[in-house]
């Protein structure tokens, strides 16, 4: 006779199963409390105090710290994948300045939206974490991927892609961080709002990178 084995649902899909839960606020918070000091400069008892609940009840619901880190970026990773599946999607038979149009102002939204995910990925990637650290985002593949799909839309295979064409890909998504990133200290200097701010930071990198990518005679 087989044993029936009992599947035990992740805190993780429990709080994406049931937005209004607390695990779900505990994740939204330690997202924002990750977002703003790295996994180093966040506590728990920080994250605690965002979510308007004691330590014991985070310690209850998601464990470790490192646990919780581990669900924030798996939670981020999973929502970068699928943003950028969307976009490959709409840009595909477009033309190039199309393409780069469409992914600028989608990514901008997605990440003023969501500001937490070009820092968190900042403090990832410019930070010293162990080499034996399992808490990198595997967003730049993602981002390769998508880098890809805005650079050959549908003229080329991923394998004549050179590496210039998509390293320059790649500059421009890391423009975007940095704007994103950067709105405290950038959006004062123009003394502007934010609204204002999102606005002319899309327009701007349509400004320098549309013509600047569609002029590359490998990129058609």
């Amino acid at each position: 006779m087989f044993e029936r084995k009992l599947l035990v649902a992740s805190p993780l899909a429990k709080a994406r199963r049931n937005p209004n839960s607390m695990k779900a606020k505990i994740l939204s918070s330690a997202s924002k409390s990750f977002g703003s000091y790295g996994f180093h400069g966040a506590t728990t008892r920080m994250i605690a105090k965002e979510a308007g609940v004691d330590i014991s009840t985070l310690y209850y619901h998601w464990g470790e710290k490192q646990d919780l880190y581990e669900a924030v970026v798996t939670d981020l990773d999973e929502k970068i994948r699928h943003k950028l599946e969307q976009i490959e999607k709409i840009v595909k038979d477009q033309p190039l300045s199309t393409r780069f149009e469409i992914a600028i102002d989608r990514l901008c939204d997605f990440f003023f939206d969501r500001p937490e995910i070009p820092n968190l990925i900042q403090f990832c990637y410019f930070s010293k974490i162990r080499p034996d650290s399992n808490l990198r985002f595997k967003v730049p593949v993602y981002i390769n991927n998508i880098a890809i799909a805005i650079a050959i839309g549908t003229s080329k295979s991923r394998d004549e892609i050179s590496t210039k064409a998509k390293t320059r890909v790649l500059a421009a998504f890391n423009s975007i961080f940095n704007f994103v990133s950067a709105e405290n200290m950038f959006r004062p200097m123009l003394g502007i709002s934010r609204p204002e701010y999102r606005v002319i930071v899309k327009d701007t990198l349509k400004f320098i990178l549309i013509p600047a990518f569609t002029s590359m005679p490998d990129l058609k």
